[in-house]
């Protein structure tokens, strides 16, 4: 097998407004979007995110109504306390401050217009 792309799918209520979120405060574009669905790319992000609305018809039924919930949307930074200070200047609200854990790992989120949560992190290791 041969991957040539990856992509993480989240089922959202409203598709332009995590669009716009990740696109003003992450740097992602919209290459594609119709109604109910966008995707969204950075050239560094080794990864697309695509956004679905909840209870579109082309979902598996078993799928339809759910949402992206019990995830994390996380990024790799190179200065994640400038980040935090960009984000903070403007006006994004941080829903769980920079932490440090045991394993080297520091972090702090935000989340989007439908509660996704997005996590920048680095790595001291």
């Amino acid at each position: 097998m041969k991957i040539n792309a990856t992509a993480v799918s989240l089922n959202v209520e409203d598709v332009a407004a995590s669009s716009r979120f990740l696109v003003e405060h992450f740097g992602f574009q919209e290459v594609m979007a119709a109604d109910g669905f966008a995707s969204l790319t950075r050239d560094d992000a080794g990864a697309n995110v695509v956004f679905l609305r909840r209870g579109l018809a082309s979902l598996p039924a078993d799928q339809r109504d759910d949402h992206a919930s019990g995830l994390i949307l996380a990024f790799e930074v190179d200065d994640l306390e400038g980040e935090l200070a960009r984000l903070e200047g403007e006006g994004v609200t941080i829903t769980m401050p920079l932490t440090a854990e045991e394993w080297g790992e520091r972090a702090f989120q935000v989340r989007d217009p439908n509660g996704v949560i997005v996590q920048l992190v680095d790595w001291n290791g």
